[in-house]
């Protein structure tokens, strides 16, 4: 069975000394629904459509699976996403 390549944001990649090699990410979605946990992103120029960073997708897997960077972030953006996250998990 093929996997569908999806868009995802790496929130954090393992270092030398980490247990286990994982990336933990969130997805991106073009599916916006309006609901707590979508961070908006409008049409970012490395996507085909207007799209959200979902935190309520949180995930982890081996780091070998990341295949290419699409883009980055701005600093607001970012902002948006970590506080989204805090929100989350009420940090």
């Amino acid at each position: 069975m093929v996997e569908k390549s999806r868009p995802v944001l790496v929130l954090a990649y393992p270092e030398p000394a980490d247990a286990r090699a994982l990336v933990v990410v969130a997805p991106l979605t073009s599916q916006i629904r309006g609901l707590r946990g979508e961070v908006p992103l409008g049409k970012p120029r490395w996507l085909p459509k207007v799209s959200a960073v979902n935190v309520q997708g949180l995930a982890s897997f081996d780091s070998s699976k990341l295949t290419r960077q699409l883009g980055t972030l701005s600093a607001q953006q970012y902002g948006a996403v970590k506080a989204a996250l805090r929100e989350l998990l009420r940090l």
